[in-house]
C-alpha cells in the first residue's frame, strides 16, 4: 500500500484529500504545513507528496525546494489556486512534478497521482530479495525457492522495513510510528508479538534473522551478505 503525505492546512481539504485517497486504496499521512511535513518524513516513509502551496511557517515552494536540496527524490504534486503562469513556473523550477489548480476534480488527481507512481518505478522499489528469500510488497507476500506465503499487513511491512535496512537499529517506537502511525494508542509490546509470529512463520530460513537488540529494539541481518 503505498503511503500518500497531503501537506495542506486547510482542514476541511485536507480531511477530504485523505478520503479520497484512503477511498482509492492509498494510505493518507496528513500534515497542516511543511514544518510538520518535514518532522514526518525524518520518520516515515512516503512514496508521494500531494502539496498546498500557500501555507503558514514553510510553504509549498519552500518545502519541494528543501527536500530536493536534502536529496529527497519523492515524487510531489503541488495542489493550489495560484494558476498564473509565473506561479507554475515558480512551481517547477522549485522541483515540483506536477502541477494541480484548486478547485480540483478528484479523478484527474488520482490519475495523476498513478502516473507519477509509475513514472518514479515506485512499485519496483516495493520488492525485495535476501538470498532465496523475495519478499513483493504489493502482495504482501514472502517467497521461498519458489514458495509462496501471504502474511498479514501489520507482519508484512515490519519485515519489510526491517530488511530495508539490513543491521540498522528499529526501537519500538520507531516501528509503532511507522506501521501503526504517530498516534497509534496501541502498546509498544505489540511490536514484540509481531515478531515472534513472523520468527514463528519464516522459522528455519537461512537467508536472514531478526536479531532483539537488548534494551533498544530489532535489527535484521542477513546471513550471506
Amino acid at each position: 500500500m503505498f503511503k500518500i503525505m497531503v501537506v495542506e492546512d486547510d482542514k476541511n481539504t485536507r480531511k477530504l484529500m485523505e478520503t479520497v485517497l484512503e477511498r482509492s486504496g492509498y494510505r493518507a499521512i496528513s500534515a497542516s504545513d511543511g514544518a510538520e511535513a518535514l518532522e514526518l518524513l525524518d520518520r516515515l516513509h512516503i512514496d508521494l507528496i500531494v502539496l498546498d502551496v500557500m501555507m503558514p511557517n514553510i510553504d509549498g515552494y519552500e518545502l519541494t525546494y528543501t527536500l530536493r536540496e536534502h536529496g529527497y527524490e519523492i515524487p510531489i504534486l503541488m495542489v493550489t489556486a495560484k494558476e498564473s503562469l509565473e506561479d507554475k513556473k515558480r512551481g517547477f523550477l522549485s522541483g515540483t512534478d506536477d502541477y494541480m489548480v484548486k478547485p480540483v476534480d478528484e479523478e484527474e488527481m488520482l490519475l495523476r497521482i498513478a502516473a507519477l507512481l509509475r513514472r518514479y518505478k515506485a512499485t519496483s522499489d516495493h520488492q525485495l530479495t535476501i538470498g532465496s528469500t523475495k519478499l513483493d510488497y504489493n502482495s504482501m507476500t514472502v517467497s521461498v525457492d519458489g514458495e509462496s506465503q501471504e502474511l498479514p499487513q501489520k507482519e508484512f511491512l515490519i519485515l519489510f522495513k526491517l530488511l530495508s535496512y539490513r543491521g540498522k537499529i528499529f526501537t519500538r517506537r520507531q516501528l509503532m510510528d511507522e506501521i501503526w502511525g504517530p498516534d497509534t494508542d496501541t502498546d509498544g509490546r505489540t511490536v514484540d508479538v509481531h515478531i515472534n509470529r513472523i520468527r514463528d512463520r519464516l522459522k528455519g530460513n537461512d537467508d536472514f534473522e531478526i536479531v532483539t537488540v537488548r534494551g533498544l529494539g530489532y535489527k535484521a541481518v542477513a546471513n550471506h551478505e
